[in-house]
């Protein structure tokens, strides 16, 4: 063998130098797995309830609980395997949870090779009977371009209602508005400038399925909304701007902002994004279950949520004496009805994304379409029909102790309604209470439909802007 060259002695020891940097250096680390958004918990229901987390990367998820901060006795479930499919999502339904008590839950991923820090969470499942509780309710979130200002703390009326420990947060619904661009700046009346944290894809309408995750993501990123969310549990609905400003089936936008005009093609791929970032009892179909359930909050209070966007007909004038113009839709309807009727808690009450007594116009005109159930005159005509069948059913049928809750309309309103005053038939008198706004602009008050005899007794309508 030659006798190897000075060339070759030097590349030699270059290489040998440079294997031997290669082991003393670290080696390259993946950070590790991180659950960006908190954890959400909802759908409390008797023992069971729905615990939600998003992964920064394709994993299983897992939750342990107990009734103990310590965690002395977890019980663990395993859950899905998160993938792009559901945007990193997933669920888990827990079972067998003891009543009365504070859940501790704390949710961690893993994909084999690495674990996330565990995530912790609480709620409270449904007391015994006659014990004194409290559980709060709004809605429209991010609404009239008014996004997160980090000069004014974000979100901070959700740090407001954590700070009244609610058992449960009913969110009426609106929970995005899909339809309005969040900007970076709004000047306002008095000059002063209003500074949104956005994107290029919050500056526009969302139209894909990932514009509708984006939008439910950016509420997530506020530390107020997340904090809420980690300590109490959470009812969702939907309602209009989660698509489309008083969308409904079948509808043809008349909106230039829009590539894709179809209203049910944009509401299934929100009601996709409404599922995927939301903790909702889920069936065997995912976003195909049904919005509409019942929840058992121990024997004083079962909550009935409805569905006032999916089976309505469309927005006309609301004025027709034949059958045909529905909200419920019939189906649940009856479903509403018999699931009331079958009821023996204390109160019961309906989550309605909809006022019942208000006038809610589509648009300008002497006699514009109409959004909500009434029209402005009695007798029952167009989808008041359905909900004269509604009240009237539940009046033969017994049924008392009935309260409606909504939001919607961006003002606070207490209504009484009742058949004297009306022009609906029998039926039983009931409270309609209105929350509103979370965070998006104020407007207000409605007027009164008369046809099923409301009479306000509460009205406040917030008169600054911004939120």
């Amino acid at each position: 063998m030659p006798n190897p060259s000075r060339r070759d002695l030097l590349r030699g020891s270059a290489a040998a130098a440079a294997l031997a940097a290669c082991r003393r250096s670290p080696q390259v680390q993946v950070p590790r797995i991180a659950v960006p958004r908190g954890v959400q918990a909802g759908d409390v229901d008797g023992d069971t309830a729905v615990v939600w987390a998003q992964s920064d990367r394709p994993a299983r998820m897992r939750v342990e609980w107990d009734t103990s901060e310590r965690f002395a006795r977890p019980r663990r479930v395993d859950g899905p395997a998160v993938d792009a499919a559901g945007d990193l999502t997933g669920t888990i339904a827990l079972a067998g949870l003891p009543a009365g008590q504070t859940i501790v839950y704390r949710v961690v991923f893993e994909d084999g090779r690495d674990r996330s820090a565990p995530v912790v969470g609480r709620f409270v499942t449904p007391p015994a009977a006659g014990t004194t509780w409290r559980f709060a309710w709004s809605g429209d979130t991010c609404g009239q371009g008014w996004g997160r200002n980090p000069e004014l703390g974000g979100l901070r009326i959700f740090e407001a209602i954590r700070a009244a420990a609610p058992r449960f947060f009913l969110n009426s619904g609106d929970l995005i508005y899909g339809d309005n661009p969040i900007l970076p700046a709004v000047t306002l009346p008095d000059g002063r400038i209003w500074r949104n944290t956005t994107d290029e894809i919050l500056a526009r309408v969302a139209e894909s399925l990932a514009d509708f995750r984006h939008r439910f993501a950016y509420n997530l990123d506020d530390d107020h909304l997340r904090a809420l969310y980690a300590e109490c549990a959470q009812v969702v609905q939907w309602d209009d701007h989660e698509t489309h400003n008083n969308w409904y089936p079948d509808q043809t936008l008349a909106d230039d902002r829009y590539r894709e005009r179809d209203a049910s093609t944009l509401a299934a791929r929100a009601r996709q994004a409404f599922f995927d970032y939301t903790p909702i009892r889920r069936g065997p179909a995912g976003a195909g279950s049904p919005i509409q359930r019942v929840l058992r909050y121990g024997p004083d209070v079962e909550l009935f949520v409805l569905d006032l966007r999916s089976f309505r007909t469309a927005n006309d004038a609301n004025d027709r004496d034949a059958d045909g113009a529905v909200m419920l839709g019939g189906a649940q309807a009856r479903w509403l009805v018999d699931a009331l009727a079958g009821s023996r808690a204390t109160w019961k009450i309906v989550a309605s994304d909809q006022p019942l007594g208000v006038i809610i116009p589509d648009g300008d005109g002497a006699q514009p379409p109409q959004e909500g159930w009434g029209q402005g005159a009695g007798p029952p005509r167009g989808r008041e029909r359905e909900l004269a069948w509604v009240l009237g059913e539940l009046h033969r049928r017994g049924v008392a102790d009935v309260v409606w809750l909504t939001a919607d309309v961006h003002y606070a309103a207490a209504h009484h309604f009742d058949p004297a005053r009306g022009q609906a038939g029998d039926f039983t008198p009931f409270w309609e209470f209105i929350a509103g706004p979370l965070h998006a602009g104020t407007f207000g008050p409605n007027p009164l439909d008369p046809t099923f005899g409301p009479e306000a007794r509460f009205v406040w309508v917030p008169t600054l802007e911004p939120p």
